[in-house]
């Protein structure tokens, strides 16, 4: 199944409970998308969200809402029935907005051009965390609700531990050679796995973040996008246009699922009862892929890839929650956003933003 778009769209969710799934494009629109197993996604609504680029979409509020951050350094929150505008907050960041994820039923994550991450509370209608920890533009995050953490990658090559309760940076990784594109926590959270622009994936053992314990060579060009399957198996979305199934330790790309296109892979998502599989990229295509199907196909026979020197294909590691707090680091890189435009921002006060919510 498959729906094209007039223009690029950069991110996509799916419904908690209905089959829906929504896309935020280039031009500040978001798109909502009905879907079957009989026929092609149907668009119910195209939204004009925002006057920059939309970034980021996620549905709140058991599906009742669609929240977006926008290049425009604003975020809006609109209902899923009608389309229209809940309440819209026009400086949420000073800088443009690329990454938004839900944490809680009742808190959501965004982060932004300059390495800015803010935490907001809907039933105090405010940010209740900001954390200033990076250098460069926040490229993805993941929130682990057992230690009340926000894992974060930045596009200055380090990975970094946010405690939500404390308000503070845990830890930070020392400056990789790549930037950090994106990220998901596997073995049972024993094992952080992050993906670059040369294809490899770093392995960070939780509570030593100073440096990854593992380097798994597999993927050809950049890992843009990441999605966990299971504690050992993860999809990746790579800059080729071919959706992969990766073990993690051992480290092997048991077989490539899909070929979306010739043209990198924007974004991953997986439908609430996990049945589909969806893919966005730089075709305007969104891609609803039978998950049991694209599993049932052949595995990869010498697709076993060795990891460098250092590597360990056990999971022993420590799982203690005490970090490293705060590690320096020992270099900089340039700065550069994953997604060109700049927004302003505006006067209104954060705290009225979910007073409508």
């Amino acid at each position: 199944m498959e729906a094209l778009h007039e223009e690029m769209p950069f991110d996509l969710d799916f419904h908690p409970s209905s089959p829906l799934v929504v896309t935020s494009i280039i031009t500040g629109e978001l798109c909502l998308f009905r879907y079957g197993p009989e026929s092609q996604p149907e668009r119910l609504l195209l939204l004009k969200a925002h006057k920059e680029s939309c970034r980021a979409v996620r549905f709140v509020d058991s599906g009742k809402v669609i929240l977006s951050g926008s290049a425009d350094c604003s975020v809006l929150a609109s209902d899923v029935e009608s389309g229209k505008a809940i309440a819209r907050l026009e400086d949420a960041h000073e800088n443009a907005i690329n990454r938004l994820v839900c944490l809680t039923e009742s808190t959501i994550a965004t982060g932004d051009d300059e390495g800015c991450i803010k935490v907001w509370d809907t039933r105090e209608r405010s940010c209740c965390n900001s954390f200033e920890v990076h250098d460069d533009y926040i490229s993805d995050m993941t929130y682990v609700a057992e230690t009340n953490q926000i894992l974060a990658t930045s596009g200055d090559g380090t990975l970094s531990v946010n405690n939500l309760r404390r308000n503070k940076v845990r830890s930070r990784s020392e400056f990789s050679e790549d930037e950090l594109l994106s990220l998901v926590l596997m073995k049972h959270g024993k094992k952080v796995v992050c993906g670059t622009p040369s294809g490899a994936l770093l392995l960070y053992s939780w509570g030593y973040f100073n440096d990854c314990s593992d380097r798994f060579i597999g993927h050809t060009q950049s890992v843009d996008t990441m999605l966990k399957l299971d504690e050992d198996t993860l999809v990746s979305g790579s800059s080729d246009g071919v959706i992969r199934l990766v073990g993690i330790l051992p480290n092997r790309i048991k077989q490539p699922l899909a070929e979306h296109s010739e043209y990198p892979i924007e974004a991953l998502a997986l439908s609430n009862d996990k049945k589909y599989l969806g893919s966005i990229s730089h075709d305007k295509m969104l891609k609803l892929w039978d998950l049991e199907e694209l599993l049932s196909g052949p595995q990869v026979a010498n697709g076993d890839e060795p990891a460098e020197a250092g590597s360990d294909d056990s999971d022993d590691d420590s799982d203690d929650d005490v970090m490293d707090v705060d590690m320096a680091a020992t270099s900089s890189k340039g700065s550069r956003s994953k997604k060109a435009g700049k927004g302003q921002s505006s006067s209104r006060p954060a705290s009225d933003f979910f007073a409508d919510l």
